[in-house]
């Protein structure tokens, strides 16, 4: 059995019970939060050794080291593979955007993450302000109304009421 699949395991192994799964990632995640305090505070945007160099650096087991691998995968400038290939030999670069480290916990939302204070010698406070508003934005939904008497949205041609606003009980 890989690493990566006995990291999905424990995870599945306490989904049955709520207060278990709570427990579970509270405690995940703190531990999660000292490694990024680590690499925020040394300001490391390439973090690199083996799996277990790098289990053993941070303190953390080898489900531990697979979850932190495993989220922070997306937020990397090269792509790591298949995550259920690494082994504790397997060499490893973490080559962090930090810029999307930083929107991918505003998305989870991490906000035991995304608070750090070591942030600030990472992004200032002006870009962690701007990448904040444009992920807000991206989350925003804009609709616009169809009058009655603009063209169809269908492309027929035809006045929306006329055609798919037929039978939308407008007048007209």
């Amino acid at each position: 059995m890989s690493l990566y699949q006995d990291w999905r395991d424990d995870i599945t192994a306490h989904s049955n019970d709520p207060y278990e799964q709570q427990k579970y990632w509270d405690n995940f995640c703190e531990a999660e939060m000292h490694v990024y305090e680590k690499i925020l505070g040394d300001n490391r945007q390439v973090v690199e050794g083996t799996v277990e160099s790098l289990r053993d650096e941070f303190g953390l087991d080898n489900i531990k080291i697979l979850g932190f691998i495993d989220g922070i995968s997306e937020s990397l400038n090269e792509d790591l593979g298949d995550l259920n290939e690494l082994t504790l030999e397997t060499p490893v670069k973490l080559d962090i955007n930090f810029e999307k480290l930083y929107t991918n916990m505003l998305k989870v939302p991490a906000e035991w993450l995304y608070t750090l204070p070591q942030w600030d010698g990472v992004l200032s406070e002006e870009k962690r302000h701007d990448l904040t508003r444009a992920y807000k934005d991206s989350k925003t939904v804009h609709v616009e109304k169809i009058g009655r008497n603009d063209p169809c949205p269908c492309g027929s041609g035809k006045k929306y009421k006329k055609c798919c606003g037929k039978n939308k009980n407008i007048r007209g």
